[in-house]
């Protein structure tokens, strides 16, 4: 049976257009309440920019032959436990049968400051997926065959990330490919690096001018971290698990 990729370009542009708008009406109602935050912050405090990504992902989930499974979004419901912590908080899980079937992050990153949110974004996302693996492996899901871990990451497309960046380095040299590249380059190589460690299933990362507010145009980097690979490795998985399961 073919996989279902539920129209999920049209639905990513959607996506995009809610991304953009979300943090602008979120910015608008922090000033007027008079309780404006600084800077960027003021954009994503609502917690909302990123739901249309969710609901992508739901539909991929549901309309592959998990429909029937749990698809957790409440904070509450979003806990794993780790092996390095206690827990670690999801932006998505589905649960089948007892079984855990996939774990997703959903992150952005908007300027003007790209250098030092980078840095914090790969250490967690390389954190989080060490954690959840050891933990697989001393069976704190019960023995099951591994999930789908997902990480998907939209970053503004701006001068600032794709200017090129210097990198100091002075007892040994960074390696060849990191020499001068932006922080979108970074991304697609942290995102590229991710999957061939094993350490996601599939990381993507996709770019997006603030102008998309209005088209919601977006960009790939590379054919390995795609939205489509995200979309067609999740729906392959939750059609292989569905027909496992039954």
């Amino acid at each position: 049976m073919a996989l279902d990729l539920v129209d999920y370009e049209q639905k990513t542009r959607e996506a995009v257009k809610a991304f953009w708008g979300n943090r602008e009406a979120a910015k608008q109602k922090q000033i007027e309440s008079g309780k404006a935050d600084q800077g960027e912050r003021a954009g994503v405090t609502a917690g909302k920019n990123m739901d249309g990504f969710l609901a992508l992902v739901l539909d991929i989930i549901k309309a592959n032959g998990l429909d029937h499974a749990e698809i957790h979004q409440n904070r509450a419901m979003l806990v794993l436990p780790g092996y390095f912590r206690p827990t670690k908080l999801w932006d998505i899980l589905v649960i089948y049968k007892g079984e855990l079937v996939a774990a997703i992050e959903l992150k952005s990153q908007v300027g003007p400051s790209f250098g030092n949110n980078f840095n914090n974004r790969t250490e967690e996302a390389i954190g989080t997926a060490h954690d959840l693996w050891t933990a697989y492996r001393e069976e704190a899901f019960g023995k099951q065959p591994r999930p789908f871990v997902g990480w998907l990451m939209m970053v503004e497309d701006a001068s600032g990330s794709r200017s090129s960046v210097r990198d100091s380095s002075p007892h040994f040299p960074v390696f060849e490919e990191f020499k001068g590249a932006s922080y979108l380059k970074r991304y697609d190589l942290l995102c590229q690096r991710l999957a061939q460690e094993q350490l996601y299933t599939t990381a993507t990362v996709i770019a997006a001018e603030r102008s998309a507010a209005n088209t919601g145009d977006f960009t790939n980097l590379s054919d390995m971290t795609s939205l489509k690979a995200f979309i067609t490795s999740l729906a392959g998985h939750v059609a292989s698990t569905a027909a496992r399961l039954g």
